[in-house]
This record gives structure tokens, C-alpha cells and sequence, in this order.
């Protein structure tokens, strides 16, 4: 199954190239529910699944545990 790392914004911030991320969440596919439940919206940004681990803004630890008990 395919993942991906898809943004969430402070409450008020458009979902828009250059508004700050408030933390990553991992959907599966090109879902927008993430793996914690939360819905986030169609045009958020999103990142590769690669990136895991590697970014310097939040990202959720529900999704985190969800995450590495589907991937090997």
C-alpha cells in the first residue's frame, strides 16, 4: 500500500502554497483522512513517504505508530 505525508495549517490558514504547516499527517493513498482520523484538506500539501522522519516541522505520533505497524 502506497503512503503519503499530507499537511495540516493552524486554524484560519489557507491551505495554499506558503502557509506554515502545523504538523504532518500519513494517509493512505491519496486519501485526505488521515491515519489518526483527522480529516485534512484536498489541497494541502503532501510529501513523499520518504520524507518520515525527516522534516523539521511536527509531525502527528498517532499517525507515526499507525504507520510503522503497516510498513515493514
Amino acid at each position: 500500500m502506497r503512503h503519503e505525508m499530507r499537511a495540516e495549517y493552524a486554524p484560519g490558514a489557507e491551505s495554499t502554497a506558503g502557509a506554515p504547516v502545523k504538523i504532518w499527517h500519513m494517509v493512505r493513498g491519496e486519501t485526505t483522512t488521515a491515519m489518526c482520523g483527522r480529516s485534512l484538506g484536498d489541497r494541502a500539501a503532501t510529501q513523499s513517504e520518504d520524507l518520515w522522519g525527516r522534516t523539521t516541522d511536527p509531525f502527528c505520533h498517532s499517525c507515526g505508530a499507525v504507520y510503522l505497524r503497516e510498513v515493514p
